[in-house]
C-alpha cells in the first residue's frame, strides 16, 4: 500500500519565507502522524528543503524515515564522488540541515558563490515551481556548473525536486545526481527488501 499527503505548496511556501520554520514543522509531523496511523511502513519527504524538520518528524513517528541526503550520499560515495555541486534553494544549499549531513558522511559539498545561490534560489521558486522553464535560466546555471567544474567538483547534486526540469545531464561538464530519482529508486529497493 502507498499512502501520499500532498502539501498545498502555496502554504508551506509562506512558512518558508517567513522563516516560520516551527509552523512547517508542525505541519509535517502531523502529516507524518497521519500516514503512520493510515498504515504506512516507512515514510520520504519528497522534497529536499523539507528535510530540515526531518529529525523532528523522525522523533514523532515509529516508522522509519528514509532520508534524501543519506541515500544521495551512498549514490555520490558508490559513484567515488566525493565533491559535489549543491544546487538547491538557497534553504538547502546555506543551511546546515542538509549540506552538514553531506558533509558527516564524508563529502566535501560546494555551493555556487552568493550572486549565482541567488540566481537558482529564484530560477526555483520565480520559474520552475511556476511550470516556467526559461532557455536563459539554463545556460545561467549551465554556467553555474562549469565554475564549479572548473574549481574541482566532481559532480552535480540536482538538489531540489525542479532542478531536473532545468538541467540536461547530457549538457553538463560533470555527472549528475538526481535526488528525486535517487531517493525514489531508495525507497523502492528498502520497500521490496
Amino acid at each position: 500500500m502507498l499512502l501520499l499527503w500532498s502539501f498545498d505548496f502555496a502554504e508551506i511556501e509562506a512558512y518558508q519565507a517567513e522563516g516560520d520554520w516551527a509552523a512547517a514543522t508542525q505541519a509535517m509531523v502531523a502529516a507524518a502522524q497521519a500516514l503512520e496511523r493510515g498504515g504506512a511502513e516507512m515514510l520520504l519527504i519528497c522534497t529536499n528543503t523539507m528535510h530540515k524538520m526531518a529529525d523532528d518528524v523522525q522523533a514523532a513517528v515509529s516508522v522509519p524515515l528514509l532520508h534524501i541526503a543519506d541515500v544521495t550520499a551512498d549514490a555520490l560515495l558508490k559513484a567515488g564522488r566525493r565533491k559535489p555541486l549543491l544546487l538547491a534553494t538557497a534553504y538547502t544549499m546555506e543551511q546546515e540541515f542538509y549540506t552538514g549531513r553531506l558533509k558527516a558522511r564524508g563529502l566535501d559539498v560546494m555551493i555556487p558563490a552568493a550572486p549565482d545561490r541567488a540566481c537558482v534560489h529564484g530560477v526555483i521558486y520565480d520559474e520552475l515551481c511556476k511550470g516556467i522553464v526559461e532557455p536563459a535560466s539554463r545556460a545561467q546555471w549551465n554556467a553555474i556548473v562549469d565554475r564549479a567544474a572548473a574549481a574541482g567538483a566532481d559532480s552535480v547534486i540536482f538538489g531540489c525536486t525542479e532542478v531536473g526540469l532545468l538541467l540536461e545531464p547530457e549538457e553538463l561538464p560533470l555527472p549528475c545526481f538526481d535526488t528525486t530519482e535517487i531517493h525514489a529508486v531508495a525507497a523502492l529497493d528498502r520497500a521490496l527488501a
